[in-house]
């Protein structure tokens, strides 16, 4: 079996370091906001090159946060895309603001400038774009809209621990973003875990404030806070996977560029990195328009393969009265053709070749 991500393998290279931190912890019981906690969030702080990274309990708790911290509330308009995991628009919800889809690049996947504009209102306040299978989005333009309509940019950094923008870290342009260490990750945990950036001091103040409790000083609240704090031993594993992210991450885009590379003579369509943007390839996902029959036959040899995203959040049930009539061609279009292949810091030469053997086994 070929799995989407090898985190046994992963785990076999940094095990010993692993079991000497959780180890550690266990014997001195330091489990809430202990110093694992607190070096790995200097060391993300340091490696993102933000003034504030504050540990929380996942990445849709990050964006939820960022939001709160943000003032983005009921009433509120935030644009995003619906070409995403539902965690996004989820985040929105929570704080009682409404997503504002708009369509994608057929490229990149990313929400644009241009659409961006069309759907600026006067209930618009923020705009969050997701840098989608590790693709940055076009910050730079993105933040120029922000910044002229006063808008307040928070990013969505689910999948892009490490993309750059100009030699930038996503994660580092807007007001704040989220990030999220789910377990096939590029930058994973051994469970659920998040993150939010921040240069400004005010809003990490009350980042840090929501995430635990509404509290600064212990049994003493100043406003309705949350349980979302992340776990010491998740930060172990975070701490030694840190070390290592550019190594993931330069592992991951060798084998991406291995498959394009095998794969430029076939009918289908390879991920398209902009020049700009480093993409980390969290997912390597392709267009077909013979999918089903490509990921059977994967299926067959025991190769994994997926499809994000099959259903656009704005045709998904929970949206289905307020997206009533909404139109988006590009997302539609994207999500009805795109499948993942296997992708990981881990994953040989040899196995990206058994893959790509399979699909022009179907394709040629």
């Amino acid at each position: 079996m070929i799995p989407m991500v090898n985190l046994k393998a992963q785990y076999a290279e940094i095990q010993d370091e692993i079991v000497s931190g959780f180890s550690e912890t266990l014997e001195t019981c330091a489990f809430i906001l202990g110093p694992n906690v607190q070096a790995f969030e200097k060391e993300a702080a340091d490696y993102l090159g933000v003034k504030h990274a504050i540990g929380c309990a996942s990445g849709t708790d990050a964006l939820h946060l960022a939001l709160l911290a943000a003032g983005i509330g009921p009433g509120d308009e935030v644009i995003t895309t619906a070409f995403t995991f539902i965690a996004t628009a989820e985040a929105i919800k929570y704080v009682g603001a409404t997503p504002v889809f708009v369509d994608i690049d057929p490229g990149t996947f990313n929400i644009t400038p241009e659409n961006i504009l069309k759907a600026v209102t006067p209930n618009t306040k923020a705009v969050m774009p997701v840098h989608l299978f590790g693709q940055p989005a076009d910050l730079p333009a993105i933040k120029a809209i922000c910044d002229k309509h006063g808008l307040k940019l928070i990013e969505d950094c689910a999948q892009s621990f490490g993309a750059t923008v100009n030699n930038q870290q996503t994660g580092s342009f807007g007001v704040a973003a989220g990030f999220s260490f789910f377990p096939s990750k590029n930058l994973g945990c051994f469970g659920d875990g998040g993150l939010v950036t921040t240069n400004d001091d005010e809003t990490a103040a009350k980042i840090k404030q929501f995430r635990n409790h509404g509290s600064d000083v212990r049994y003493y609240h100043d406003v309705v806070g949350y349980n979302s704090r992340l776990d010491e031993l998740q930060a172990v594993v975070l701490r030694a996977k840190l070390k290592r992210i550019d190594q993931y991450n330069a592992a991951r885009r060798h084998a991406a560029h291995l498959y394009s590379n095998l794969m430029a003579d076939l009918p289908l369509t390879t991920p398209y990195e902009d020049g700009v943007g480093v993409h980390v390839y969290h997912q390597y996902t392709l267009l077909c328009d013979r999918r089903d029959e490509v990921m059977k036959a994967l299926q067959d040899r025991q190769i994994a393969s997926a499809v994000y995203y099959p259903v656009p959040l704005h045709r998904q049930n929970v949206f289905k009265d307020e997206c009533a009539g909404l139109s988006l061609p590009v997302t539609e279009a994207v999500a009805e053709r795109c499948f993942s292949l296997p992708i990981c810091s881990n994953l040989s030469d040899d196995t990206v070749r058994q893959v790509v053997d399979v699909i022009r086994g179907v394709l040629q």
